[in-house]
C-alpha cells in the first residue's frame, strides 16, 4: 500500500464528504478510493470512517488522525515547495482573522501585498471583535492586539502598542489641558463603552512618592493609577469615538497604532505623557509553533517587516 497516497485519500474523503465526490477530484473509480481507505484502517487497526451510501462521517479516532494527516501533507507541500526552482514557494489557503478597526488599517491594506509575493498562496481575512476560536473555526493566524489572555495558543510579539490620552487643539483650547490623571475628572472623557480592556478605567503610571526610599541608583518605582472615565458620549466603536475626538468633543484613551497620525501631522495633541503606562503588545497568534505551515511562518515575517519599518505607524497608507 502507497501509504502517502492513501493518506491523501483518506483527508480528500473527508474534505468532499463522499467516495464519489473524492473519486472525481482524484480521477479514479470509487472502488479505488474504498480500497485505499479499508488499507489503512487495517494498518492502523481502527475505524476512520463510518460509510453509508451518500455519504460518510468521521469517528473519534478519524477525527483526531484527520488533524495529525493535515499537518503532515501541509509540513511535505511546505517542504516540497521550499525546494522548488530553488527557492521558498508557499501556496494553499491562508486564513487569517483580526480585530475589525485595527485590521481595517494594519492588516487588510498589507494583505494584497502578501499575495502578490506568494501568489499561489490564496488568502482570507476576517475581521471581527469577537476572540473568534482559531482551532476550532479554522484560522491559521490571529492579528491581537493588547493584553492577551491565558490559552495554549502560540503568540508572537510583532510591534509595541501603547494607550494614550488625546484631545483635539480646539478641545484644549476651550478647557485647557489636563496636567495630572485626576484631571481627567473635570473633562468630558470619551468612552468605549464595549471594550473589556477599559472596565478597570484608562491606566496610567504614576511615580512612588519621594517619601518612600529607593535604592541607591535603581530606577524610581511606579504603580498603576486607574481613571474611569467621566463624560456625556460613549460608544461601542472605536472608529466613532476616534471621530468624535478628532471633532473636539471631548478627551480619548486611544492606542498608538490609531492616532500616532494624527498626532503626527496635529489633529491630535498626546496628553499626560509622562503618566504614560507600560505598553502592552500586537501579536501574531497561532494555534501551534511546531506544525506551522510555510504560509503562515511567511505571513508573520512579513507583517513584522512592514511593523519596524521606520514611521509605518504614521503613515495613513502602507507603502509597498
Amino acid at each position: 500500500m502507497d501509504k502517502f497516497k492513501a493518506i491523501e485519500t483518506f483527508v480528500r474523503v473527508a474534505a468532499q464528504g463522499s467516495l464519489t465526490a473524492a473519486a472525481k477530484v482524484e480521477d479514479v473509480v470509487p472502488a479505488i478510493v474504498s480500497r485505499r481507505l479499508d488499507a489503512l484502517e487495517s494498518l492502523l487497526g481502527v475505524k476512520l470512517l463510518v460509510r453509508t451510501t451518500r455519504r460518510v462521517s468521521l469517528t473519534h479516532e478519524g477525527v483526531a488522525f484527520l488533524e495529525s494527516c493535515q499537518r503532515l501533507l501541509a509540513d511535505w507541500s511546505d517542504a516540497e515547495a521550499s525546494v522548488s526552482a530553488g527557492s521558498v514557494k508557499a501556496r494553499g489557503h491562508l486564513r487569517l482573522t483580526a480585530p475589525a478597526g485595527f485590521g481595517r488599517r494594519h492588516v487588510a491594506p498589507l494583505v494584497p501585498l502578501f499575495q502578490e509575493r506568494h501568489p499561489d498562496v490564496r488568502v482570507s481575512l476576517n475581521l471581527s471583535d469577537r476572540l473568534v476560536d482559531l482551532a476550532g473555526e479554522g484560522y491559521d493566524c490571529a492579528v491581537r492586539v493588547g493584553d492577551l489572555p491565558d490559552s495554549s495558543l502560540v503568540s508572537i510579539r510583532l510591534a509595541d502598542n501603547r494607550r494614550l490620552c488625546v484631545a483635539a487643539p480646539v478641545y484644549l483650547q476651550r478647557y485647557g489641558r489636563p496636567q495630572h490623571p485626576s484631571d481627567l475628572a473635570q473633562h468630558n472623557c470619551l468612552g468605549l463603552s464595549s471594550e473589556a480592556s477599559q472596565s478597570k478605567g484608562w491606566a496610567f503610571s504614576i511615580a512612588q512618592p519621594e517619601t518612600l526610599e529607593v535604592p541607591s541608583g535603581a530606577p524610581p518605582h511606579r504603580q498603576h493609577m486607574y481613571v474611569k472615565p467621566r463624560g456625556t458620549l460613549d460608544c461601542t466603536d472605536g472608529q466613532v469615538l476616534h471621530d468624535w475626538c478628532l471633532a473636539g468633543y471631548g478627551i480619548a484613551w486611544r492606542s498608538t497604532w490609531e492616532v500616532e497620525a494624527d498626532i503626527a501631522n496635529g489633529r491630535l495633541e498626546q496628553l499626560l505623557e509622562a503618566y504614560a503606562a507600560a505598553p502592552n503588545g500586537i501579536f501574531a497568534v497561532v494555534p501551534e509553533r511546531k506544525h506551522m505551515p510555510l504560509r503562515v511562518r511567511l505571513w508573520i515575517d512579513f507583517l513584522r517587516e512592514h511593523y519596524e519599518q521606520p514611521g509605518f505607524w504614521q503613515r495613513q497608507t502602507v507603502v509597498p
